[in-house]
């Protein structure tokens, strides 16, 4: 599990938790690899802890699919 040494990390990680998940669980499941569509459908039904334990395991994956969910969502996808 990623400590999340640096203070860029220390960021992405506060705006990845006090960000809603829905953009970034869709963008796993839609554009994600079979492992990451599975990962985006945990991630949907996550408690705060796992929804942590997730975004700490796998921080540049999940700032990625993050990005890739802003965009979704300033599309209007739904």
């Amino acid at each position: 599990m990623t400590d999340f040494p640096d203070g860029a990390l220390q960021s992405q990680l506060r705006t990845l938790m006090d960000a809603p998940t829905y953009w970034t669980a869709r963008a796993m499941q839609e554009q994600g690899s079979r492992f990451f569509q599975a990962l985006g459908v945990a991630l949907e039904a996550a408690d705060l802890g796992n929804r942590r334990t997730i975004y700490r395991t796998w921080p540049a994956e999940c700032w990625d699919f993050y990005g890739r969910g802003r965009v979704l969502e300033a599309a209007g996808e739904h």
